[in-house]
């Protein structure tokens, strides 16, 4: 699969949920270039309209692989898949990048595109630059829950807002 088979869309023309893109669906969160990049499951996350732009929002733990490439690069993608995807993805979230080519085992390799890189296969892909970060702070969270079932190790995320440039869908 290359470049040649997916189409740029408007983000008024799309038609997904984005609830269901990072909740069921799944997503792949990609940075770096053709020659140094990463990638992560990524099943938290949402889209929307912040300070006048369509936007994407990423949560990254420190300890991540990935995290290394996001602070490194200015650009980012969010590579959505199918639930029957899930098993073909799922090395992307259960081992590290530093350990093993992850794009080797899955056989699903980056794809360059301008500042970044996506993954292949994906049916739907947001490239994002990004334009602001914020590290968690359970200072934050009113929901007392969510620092005891979320992180019993403490190691809060950290949120990327990306600024979506281009949506890529795959042509059927």
């Amino acid at each position: 699969m290359s470049i040649q088979n997916y189409k740029n869309i408007n983000p008024s023309d799309l038609l997904a949920y984005p609830h269901q893109c990072f909740d069921k669906d799944w997503a792949l969160l990609s940075a770096g270039d053709e020659k140094n990049a990463n990638s992560m499951v990524i099943s938290w996350g949402a889209s929307g309209t912040l300070w006048g732009k369509t936007v994407a929002f990423a949560f990254v733990r420190p300890q991540r692989y990935t995290y290394e490439f996001m602070e490194k690069n200015d650009y980012f993608s969010i590579s959505f898949y199918k639930p029957e995807d899930h098993a073909a993805i799922a090395p992307f979230g259960s081992k590290s990048g530093r350990d093993v080519d992850k794009y080797e085992l899955t056989k699903i390799h980056p794809i360059p595109y301008g500042k970044t890189v996506f993954t292949e296969g994906a049916r739907l892909v947001f490239i994002c630059k990004k334009i602001a970060f914020q590290d968690l702070d359970p200072a934050g969270f009113l929901d007392s829950k969510i620092d005891s079932d979320c992180y019993p190790s403490k190691d809060y995320h950290r949120m990327y807002i990306g600024e979506i440039e281009e949506i890529l869908q795959i042509e059927k």
